[in-house]
């Protein structure tokens, strides 16, 4: 055994959990830490980030581009509340981050001292877990701990806030090992015997993979599953990359911004297969009408979604992966050509428009073309989110990274951060509006400072794309706000942070531009010039049943 400072146990706690990279900002109540950090930066890289919301997004970032567990640090105070945006999109949609916070010392705790802050009961309804260490002697336990039920199950981010005192304070430390996490059990005979007798009885059946096929790697069992049960398949927004989306059973997305293919499929099949998908509003529209047709098949390692938004037929809880593969094997070849053919019929007839000259859905199409097919795609929300959700096609799990649940404008380049730091060898491009970039721009020093490769694409409409569009269609062109016609120059920000910049007003600059960009491996900002009055088609109205799907050619 060893005596070390709390600060110190700290250190050796993320080195025995296997971590390399942490984001964040000091301030006093942590300067113990960062002082153990200091030591220990050959074996620790730290990250600093402008602003502590880019911390938070970046490991959230670095956890769903490498399927490790992300780390944050902030001080005491405002330095911890600036993590609750970010912590907030980790728990919407899943995602394994630890975030470490210190705060005042235990004597002055509770008094409204300096930079005090209750983050634990901040935090409360925003995370998996959370907790308040005072004890140095509970610390390495507590942290422990935090990475084991950040990772398990249903992946969510896990809060640990420790004295200031604490991080000074000395006692013994044991190194352990991490604990190869066990098999999750399958569910009883019975149930995978209900599932099957379900499988073989549809004649229409479709499979929907959400997002947390791809946290539970169950990518290559989706793929098997899908071709035995010779079934279509459309992600939800979460679920891009789920499903190599150059497969011929794919159709698309489904839901507000889903295709007309894939949204059309869902309510005329008879048998749903739900792979690690919540239900969501933006998914299931109205929900006495979702799916009407089909009995539904849930598979999910959270009990707690079942039942919980859409009534369905039989669950199986547990790990996706494993039981996609049981499933598979269990089931006998299935033959469902004629389904099929109609479901091909439906993608002739409904293909995805792309528009003339320099479109949204163009500039996502350019960059499909231009980059590697390991590259990972981060977005910030709005228009652009869902063009690249819906125009660029993913081939496998961890390439599309996004806030789907929280929906939080200013993820993207924090996200992206995290996963160029996590993965530096790949192509890694933020597609942001022109509104999203300004709530994070900051985060551009980051990307400087750490030299990063990234690419920061701005789909550049001087609006708030997605609002504006919203109240086009059912506001009657009342324009509140969302028009940003105040000549911000990107390129010159990005210049001044001293970053590569290219303004792009045409195709033809854009795969220029583009093609510079990917090949030289510098950080680089494209601010990408398109048409204010841009929609986001196919569009089902909030709240209506999917077979209400629209697009231009219905107005």
């Amino acid at each position: 055994m060893t005596k070390l400072s709390g600060a110190e146990i700290v250190i050796a706690c993320l080195k025995e959990q296997g971590v390399d990279t942490v984001f964040g900002y000091p301030g006093g109540a942590i300067l113990n830490i960062y002082d153990a950090l200091y030591k220990h930066s050959d074996e620790i890289h730290h990250v600093l980030t402008s602003h502590e919301q880019g911390a938070a997004h970046a490991a959230d970032g670095y956890a769903r581009a490498s399927g490790k567990v992300g780390v944050c640090l902030a001080t005491s105070g405002p330095g911890a509340t600036n993590l609750v945006t970010g912590i907030a999109s980790a728990y919407m949609d899943s995602s394994p981050v630890v975030a470490i916070t210190c705060n005042v010392a235990n004597p002055i705790l509770g008094k409204d001292s300096f930079q005090e802050i209750d983050i634990a009961g901040i935090s409360m309804p925003i995370t998996k877990y959370n907790f308040i260490v005072k004890d140095v002697k509970e610390l390495a336990g507590v942290l422990r701990r935090a990475f084991r039920i950040a990772r398990r199950g249903r992946p969510g981010p896990v809060l640990v806030d420790i004295t200031k005192d604490v991080t000074a304070a000395e006692t013994e430390y044991e190194p352990k090992s991490i604990a190869v996490a066990s098999m999750q059990e399958l569910p009883v005979t019975e149930k995978l015997t209900e599932a099957i007798s379900l499988l073989r009885a549809a004649k229409k059946p479709c499979i929907m993979a959400g997002g947390g096929a791809i946290l539970s790697e169950a990518a290559p069992a989706l793929k098997r599953f899908a071709h035995k049960l010779d079934a279509p398949v459309c992600c939800t927004l979460m679920g891009q990359g789920a499903f190599d989306q150059n497969d011929t059973l794919y159709t698309g997305m489904v839901g507000m911004h889903g295709t007309k293919t894939s949204n059309y499929t869902v309510s005329d099949c008879d048998l749903l297969v739900v792979v690690g998908a919540r239900f969501s509003d933006r998914v299931a529209g109205s929900p006495k009408q979702f799916a009407a047709k089909a009995k539904i098949l849930q598979i999910d390692v959270d009990e707690a979604e079942v039942n919980k938004n859409i009534h369905v037929a039989a669950a199986l809880i547990g790990d996706a992966g494993q039981i996609l593969s049981c499933l598979a094997e269990s089931l006998e070849q299935q033959h469902h050509r004629e389904w099929l053919s109609e479901i091909q019929r439906r993608k002739e007839q409904f293909p995805l428009q792309v528009g003339e000259g320099l479109t949204g859905p163009r500039v996502i199409r350019e960059l499909d073309a231009l980059t590697p097919d390991d590259a990972i795609i981060v977005t910030e929300v709005g228009q652009h989110q869902m063009w690249a959700a819906q125009h660029y096609s993913y081939r496998s799990p961890r390439t599309f990274l996004t806030s789907g649940g929280l929906g939080t404008m200013g993820f993207g380049l924090g996200a992206a951060i995290g996963a160029q730091s996590a993965m530096p060898e790949r192509v890694v491009v933020n597609v942001a509006g022109d509104g999203c970039f300004r709530m994070n721009m900051n985060e551009l020093a980051t990307v400087a400072r750490e030299e990063l490769p990234l690419i920061e694409l701005i789909v550049n409409n001087h609006a708030l794309g997605m609002v504006r569009q919203w109240q086009t269609l059912f506001y009657e062109k009342r324009y509140s706000s969302t028009v940003l016609r105040d000549h911000v120059d990107y390129c010159k920000i990005a210049e001044a942070m001293g970053i590569r910049a290219y303004c792009v007003t045409s195709v033809e600059e854009l795969r220029a531009a583009l093609s510079e960009a990917v090949a030289s491996r510098k950080p680089a900002v494209l601010d990408v010039r398109i048409d204010s009055d841009e929609k986001v088609f196919p569009m089902c109205p909030p709240g209506a049943d999917l077979k209400e799907v629209f697009d231009e050619t219905d107005l």
